[in-house]
């Protein structure tokens, strides 16, 4: 059981006893409040970090020798955790990373019909009063690998982060799961 408070309306009984819950204006809406950040690098199941290059607008999953990872440039992510009003499905989280001393946040954009995965330039806001397009839900990949997670867009039910082979490149993209129960090694990310 959690020590957080929850908020009770008062309420009355009606005509055939039906229960009715006054309006409180001092409510909060739904809304997203920015709780903590860890800076960490995400693999994904070939133990490949995710890149990203702002100047090429690409993001993908490289081998990495240890000189570039201590240079870091575009490998060491913040993720963001952020409290919510509403229950979700999962943590929502934002990703941010920093690249020759410029920040930028992950947001999911549609072009051409199609949801794609970018970085701005910019900070991830400490509020967002609603939706946005810069949370996802944070969720286990599987029961039994509790160190290893997906990553739910929060405005489009089961897309995914995941890694699309281009070439030779993996790159980030948003993926739809057919079924529910479905696991795909491509959405596998772990810090």
């Amino acid at each position: 059981m959690s020590g957080e408070e929850i908020l009770m309306c008062a309420m009355k009984f009606g005509e055939n006893s039906c229960l009715y819950f006054e309006d409180d204006d001092g409510l909060e809406c739904d809304a997203f409040c920015k709780e903590k950040s860890l800076q960490r690098v995400l693999r994904n199941v070939n133990s490949q970090l995710l890149v990203v290059r702002p100047d090429l607008n690409l993001a993908a999953f490289e081998d990495v020798t240890d000189q570039e990872m201590k240079s870091g440039n575009g490998m060491h992510f913040n993720i963001h955790y952020y409290k919510t009003t509403k229950p979700s499905a999962g943590m929502p989280v934002a990703f941010s990373v920093r690249v020759a001393d410029k920040s930028y946040y992950m947001c999911c954009e549609k072009e051409c019909g199609k949801m794609t995965v970018r970085f701005r330039e910019g900070e991830v806001p400490k509020e967002i009063p609603g939706e946005s397009n810069v949370i996802f839900f944070k969720r286990t990949f599987t029961s039994c690998s509790s160190r290893a997670f997906k990553f739910e867009y929060s405005l489009e039910q089961g897309m995914f982060l995941a890694f699309e082979e281009e070439g030779c490149l993996r790159r980030l993209i948003l993926k739809k799961l057919s079924r529910e129960d479905e696991v795909d090694e491509t959405m596998k990310i772990s810090f």
